[in-house]
């Protein structure tokens, strides 16, 4: 079997090749059979050998074994030993080729790094691990920017890097330098969060050892001192540490002085996309804790005015951005602060029936539900389903009926027509658009 080296040129440099050559075209690349990989059929850019005795490229075969399979593609044979020798003849012939081919449009294949092994990465990370015992912020700083190397050479390496338990010693090493001082080794604690940030999500250990007082303070002090990089990790690593629910992050967090007063000033300012939206998010896993810490924080978030925020993102922000604002919105009216906060607004009713079927389905749920509870438990029940008949509540509810919706949101859409109904009569319905709706000030 032969194939052609694929040549991507356009029309005008074939007509002068063409020309050059006395009008014949230019004939096809024959790459040798024993230079392509049998799985892939490409020229092969890392020839490693099997115990078989049949050679690969390293990236089809890695493949290959890591979708479970134990025997080589060519003899069938089970593979005892997965051992992987690179053969460094076939790769230099290789090499050699493609240089004698450069005119045909053949690039060289580059001399492939040798991947790191299991022992590479336990090594390393008894070193990191000393390093950090002994709060030699130098070396352990040297070890980790080898250890990002190590991840920028492959997915491989970044796999093997994880799998042998990266995550938990760099969170310990970030803990042990946080406990010290923040401003003593903000470099090597700055690089440690680089680092994590490819290894999400974490494993248990590693949740522990971030989730620390220590830990938590160091991230919430990036916040406010470090630059856009720096807070943007910070906030990353925050984010995947509450994701995974456990309450006692969730307590440890809001015990750090200012920390609600920082996130709300972040969502506010507006600096970047991924600070906003994963400010939202952490925020939402604080306030929808199903604990006596998350009523305290709803209560918290409702004095510092977030509501009104919240209204001003849903105006004029992007559908991901508006997602989470809805749910926090929603979150917030379960407590009466919250709803009570949310009717001083003249903007709430308007704004949250503009959301139902304009987003997603999940914001509409969201909408729904938030109507639902101003209604349901506020104080000022008829003057709020008055004003969402007024915007045409009544019509976007019964199309959220008809194109299906989830049985929670189903129930409280029913109920809330049932509450409209009496109004109905004394009341027309003028435009929901809102083109012009401005931010409330």
């Amino acid at each position: 079997m032969v194939l052609g080296w694929s040549r991507r040129r356009n029309n005008h440099k074939k007509a002068n090749n063409n020309n050059k050559n006395g009008g014949k075209p230019n004939m096809e690349l024959v790459i040798p059979n024993h230079f392509r990989c049998p799985i892939s059929l490409d020229l092969m850019k890392d020839p490693v050998t099997l115990s078989t005795g049949i050679t690969y490229d390293r990236e089809s075969i890695e493949t290959w074994f890591d979708d479970g399979n134990f025997t080589c593609p060519v003899t069938n044979q089970i593979v005892k030993n997965f051992d992987m020798i690179p053969n460094h003849s076939l790769r230099m012939m290789i090499q050699d080729w493609c240089v004698e081919n450069r005119q045909h449009g053949v690039e060289r294949i580059p001399t492939p790094r040798i991947p790191i092994s299991p022992t590479d990465v336990s090594n390393l990370l008894l070193q990191v691990k000393e390093s950090s015992r002994r709060l030699d912020q130098l070396t352990c700083l040297d070890l980790v920017l080898k250890m990002e190397r190590w991840g920028a050479e492959s997915e491989r390496n970044k796999r093997i890097i994880v799998d042998n338990g990266a995550p938990a010693s760099l969170a310990s090493a970030f803990d042990a330098f946080a406990g010290d001082s923040v401003e003593r080794n903000v470099g090597v604690l700055d690089e440690i969060l680089s680092a994590l940030k490819w290894m999400f999500p974490l494993q248990l250990e590693a949740q522990k050892s971030l989730g620390s007082h220590a830990s938590l303070s160091c991230m919430v002090w990036f916040l406010k001192h470090q630059d856009l990089p720096g807070k943007e990790k910070s906030i990353a690593a925050l984010k995947e540490l509450l994701s995974f629910g456990d309450k006692n992050n969730v307590e440890a967090l809001s015990q750090i002085e200012g920390v609600n007063e920082l996130l709300v000033e972040l969502v506010n300012k507006r600096i970047s996309p991924t600070i906003t939206k994963n400010s939202l998010r952490v925020i939402w896993h604080m306030v929808s804790s199903e604990s006596e810490c998350g009523e305290k924080m709803k209560i918290s978030f409702v004095e510092l005015g977030f509501v009104n925020t919240l209204l001003g993102i849903l105006i004029d922000s992007e559908k991901s951005i508006c997602e989470k604002a809805l749910a926090i919105f929603d979150c917030l009216c379960s407590c009466e602060k919250g709803r009570e906060s949310a009717f001083g607004n003249d903007l709430t009713v308007p704004v949250l029936v503009k959301k139902v079927l304009r987003i997603s389905s999940l914001s509409t749920d969201y909408s729904v539900s938030a109507i639902w509870k101003m209604c349901k438990f506020g104080e000022e029940e008829g003057k709020v389903l008055v004003e969402a008949l007024q915007v045409g509540a009544f019509q976007k509810l019964l199309l959220v009926l008809q194109v299906g919706c989830g049985d929670s949101t189903k129930e409280k859409a029913t109920e809330l027509l049932k509450m409209m109904n009496p109004y109905r009569a004394e009341l027309e319905c003028i435009d929901s658009d809102f083109k012009n709706l401005k931010r409330s000030f």
